[in-house]
């Protein structure tokens, strides 16, 4: 059966993404590797030892911390792995990409598995005002969390098409928001609003479904404060005008990891992550997509590592923070590399690992 049916289908064909029954990039770049190589290839069947960690990561409890709920600052995050995120904003609770399974994959027995338990499970979580989902990848939408949330009767926002998804799993339709790029919508929790905003992606679940749903970025925007979550997404000129139109944002999480020059069309990285961010206008960054499952063809604490050298360079305000910690972007200082404190990254001179500058 097809995901497009309906009042859904409607308003795909009235979309400016939605060309002959598939969204598509304005730019007409998709997912196609690019400069295939054989040192890719070495990558890719030889790399597998550096690209998950020698042993346990540090996971924290955020359940203590979520029990206070007068922020100084009015903003608080928790990172869960991944794009997997609790915003707090000004009294408000919205959980992103929810992943809290154990693999990233359509099956359960393979595919990427997750390097480390998932700080809080959805049973732990307090009271959501809302659930933000980017796209349809399986790194972001997992059907068992998103079942487990259907139970609680949380509002979901998410990119045109993807709803169809999400009422096969339970989710009542009166709970989906689904919206186009620069449309926008405010639940009624409240005065919270959520903008959804150009992103270059793809999207599908299967082998026939490609590009049958949209992806997008997003501008959560409450009375005193606006942040900005990439989804998925490749370098360009639509971020220039995200900022343009709706910020500036006093929190940007942009994606960094599963990157390869190969599909660099579709992922950020940490360089084009840096030059997306100061296209939007700078502030502080908070890096996503990393840490939680091997995607990508990269040891995977690299992308917090180059980030981290190229943010000293180019003078530009980034946050690591652990696993599980809940913290208000204005009270930290500068970023925690907590990764140099395994046993495997003991000698840092020896694996040429830069050291954390003050950023500041």
């Amino acid at each position: 059966m097809p995901l497009l049916q309906g009042s859904r289908l409607e308003r795909a064909l009235a979309s400016a993404q939605f060309h002959e029954g598939r969204f598509r990039n304005p730019s007409r770049l998709g997912p196609e590797l690019q400069g295939l190589s054989a040192g890719m290839l070495w990558d890719f069947f030889a790399g597998g030892a550096r690209r998950s960690p020698k042993g346990p990561l540090p996971v924290e409890s955020p359940l203590e911390a979520w029990q206070r709920r007068d922020l100084a600052s009015g903003l608080r995050v928790t990172w869960l792995g991944h794009s997997t995120l609790l915003l707090e904003i000004d009294g408000y609770r919205v959980l992103t990409d929810p992943v809290f399974g154990e693999r990233a994959s359509p099956l359960s027995f393979a595919g990427p598995k997750r390097f480390h338990p998932v700080p809080a499970s959805i049973a732990e979580l307090p009271p959501l005002d809302a659930v933000l989902l980017s796209h349809d990848h399986h790194d972001h939408l997992c059907p068992e969390s998103i079942r487990e949330l259907a139970r609680r009767s949380v509002p979901i926002v998410t990119s045109l098409g993807v709803g169809a998804h999400l009422e096969r799993l339970s989710v009542p339709p009166e709970l989906i928001f689904e919206l186009d790029w620069w449309e926008n919508v405010k639940l009624p929790l409240g005065e919270l609003r959520f903008h959804a905003c150009p992103a270059q992606h793809f999207s599908g679940r299967g082998l026939t479904d490609r590009n049958t749903t949209l992806w997008a970025s997003w501008v959560i925007e409450s009375e005193k404060r606006k942040i900005f979550f990439s989804g998925d997404t490749g370098l360009s000129e639509g971020f220039r005008t995200i900022g343009e139109r709706l910020g500036p944002f006093d929190l940007t999480m942009l994606e960094i990891g599963a990157f390869h020059p190969a599909w660099s069309n579709i992922h950020l990285g940490p360089d084009n992550a840096l030059t997306a961010f100061e296209w939007m206008g700078g502030g502080t960054l908070l890096p996503i997509h990393w840490g939680t499952f091997d995607l990508g063809l990269h040891p995977w604490q690299e992308p917090a590592e180059t980030l981290l050298r190229l943010a000293t360079e180019r003078k530009a305000r980034v946050l690591t923070p652990r696993l599980g910690r809940p913290f208000e972007p204005a009270e930290v200082e500068g970023p925690d590399p907590w990764w140099r404190s395994l046993p495997e990254f003991a000698s840092t001179e020896r694996l040429s690992l830069p050291k954390a500058a003050p950023l500041f």
